[in-house]
C-alpha cells in the first residue's frame, strides 16, 4: 500500500537519508526506529509530502504521491510527536476545522467530531479552550483529528507521549482494530518494549541508512540478543550508556571536590 523507494535527501550537501526503502502493507504495523539524528524525521516529512527528496519516490497504491498530493493527504492520518494545536480553539472547533480542510460535509464533521470526542473521554471538555488541556488530552485530540476522515494509512510518531495507562491501553486496542480493518500503520517510537509487542516488522535506520527490516522476533533470534532493545543498540552501535552515566557522575564529583 505504502512504499518508500530509494529516498535520498541532503541538507547543504550533508546526507540526511541515503537509499532508504521499505514497504507498509494493508493490515500491517511497521515500527520505524532509529537514534536521534538518524533520519527518521526527514523520512517522515518526505512521506507526508512536507519535504521533497533529492532522489527517490514515495508510492501510495503504486502511484507517486507527488502526482496528486491533495489525494494523498486525504488518504493518511498523522499524529506528530509534539501536539502542535491552535490552543485558543476548543477541541470541537479544532476537529471542525480539520474536517473542513479534509473536505468532509458538515453533517459528517459534526457526527465524527462529537462521536470521537465522546469515545476518547473528551466530551465534557469539547467547548473548553485547549489551553487548559493536559498533554495527554491534547494527544487524544490529535488522535481524533488523524482518524476522523477514515484514512487508509496512519503515521504515528510517539503516539503514547503524555497518555495515561488507560489511554495507552485504548490506543493499543485501537491499533489492533485498525489493522483488522486493513489500515497500514507506520509506528515511530523510542519505547522499544511497546514496539516489540505491537509491530509486525521493524525498520531500523542509522546514519541515514536502513540497517534492518524484519519481524522483531526474527531480529532477536538472528542477532542472538534477549530483547529488541539489545538488538537496536547493536544495530546502531550505541555507546555504552552505563559507562557514560558513570563518567558523568565521576565528572560531577570531581567538580564538587574542586569547589
Amino acid at each position: 500500500m505504502l512504499e518508500v523507494d530509494h529516498l535520498y535527501r541532503n541538507y547543504r550537501g550533508i546526507p540526511a537519508v541515503s537509499d532508504v526503502s521499505f514497504r507498509v502493507g494493508p493490515g500491517e504495523i511497521v515500527g520505524f526506529l532509529g537514534p536521534n539524528g538518524a533520519g527518521k524525521s526527514t523520512t517522515v516529512k518526505i512521506i507526508t509530502g512536507l519535504l521533497r527528496p533529492n532522489d527517490g519516490r514515495v508510492l501510495f497504491r503504486n502511484r507517486d504521491i507527488h502526482d496528486d498530493l491533495v489525494s494523498w493527504r486525504a488518504s493518511f492520518g498523522y499524529i506528530p510527536e509534539e501536539p502542535h494545536l491552535y490552543t485558543w480553539m476548543s477541541a470541537l472547533e479544532y476537529l471542525q476545522l480539520v474536517g473542513r480542510l479534509r473536505g468532509l460535509g458538515e453533517r459528517s464533521i459534526r457526527e465524527q467530531a462529537e462521536g470521537l470526542l465522546a469515545l476518547l473521554d473528551l466530551e465534557s471538555w469539547r467547548h473548553s479552550p485547549m489551553t487548559v488541556y493536559s498533554k495527554g488530552m491534547r494527544q487524544r485530540v490529535l488522535m481524533a483529528a488523524a482518524l476522523m476522515h477514515d484514512p487508509q494509512v496512519l503515521i504515528f510518531d510517539e503516539p503514547l507521549s503524555g497518555l495515561d495507562v488507560l489511554s495507552s491501553r485504548l490506543f493499543r486496542d485501537l491499533l489492533r482494530e485498525l489493522t483488522a480493518a486493513g489500515k497500514a500503520v507506520l509506528y515511530i517510537s523510542h519505547v522499544l518494549e511497546i514496539v516489540e509487542q505491537v509491530c509486525d516488522r521493524v525498520v531500523v535506520i542509522s546514519q541515514g541508512r536502513i540497517v534492518a527490516d524484519a519481524p522483531p522476533g526474527e531480529l532477536i533470534r538472528l542477532m542472538k540478543q534477549p530483547s529488541l532493545e539489545k538488538v537496536f543498540a547493536e544495530l546502531v552501535r550505541q555507546q555504552d550508556t552505563r559507562s557514560t552515566a558513570r563518567g558523568i557522575l565521576e565528572l560531577m564529583r570531581r567538580g564538587h571536590a574542586r569547589n
